[in-house]
């Protein structure tokens, strides 16, 4: 009994202290910079990569990513979206072109001062990635079969 609470009490420990370790690896200049790009995001928290730094947060009640370089330069602000809030055309296209298919994914990427969708499309063969060329049209970014497992 001794040794398992001893046991839980070193874990706990080491995963306090690394929880704190981690806040004093995240990229500094890229702190600064979020700070001031995101004066009113709520919830933060860090991820440190090789890389970059990816900060998930919310704003406005909507939870976005947000990705810094080493530098501390801002890389992109992606965001899950609802598919009504898709430009009418590329909403358009999807309906017309994609019966028989579902959206499974759909977020928006902004990156100097451009905005990219993606969504995922599904059916029950295939799944199908899509990537918008500007506001009114997409273009197949990836394209899978999907594999069934037979009991």
């Amino acid at each position: 009994m001794k040794k398992s609470i001893l046991a839980m009490a070193v874990l706990l420990v080491t995963v306090l202290s690394s929880a704190f370790a981690n806040k004093s690896e995240i990229n500094q200049r890229a702190m600064r910079s979020f700070q001031k790009d995101f004066v009113s995001a709520k919830n933060v928290s860090w991820q440190q990569q090789r890389e970059y730094s990816k900060v998930t947060f919310s704003l406005y009640n909507r939870v976005m990513f947000a990705y810094y370089n080493q530098d501390g330069e801002l890389m992109a602000v992606i965001e899950n979206i609802l598919s009504e809030q898709l430009p009418i055309p590329l909403m358009t296209e999807i309906k017309n072109k994609y019966k028989g298919y579902w959206i499974s994914e759909l977020f928006e990427v902004a990156t100097e001062g451009q905005t990219t969708y993606y969504v995922t499309l599904e059916n029950s063969d295939q799944k199908l990635v899509l990537q918008s060329d500007g506001f009114d049209q997409w273009s197949s970014y990836k394209k899978e079969k999907k594999d069934y497992v037979v009991l």
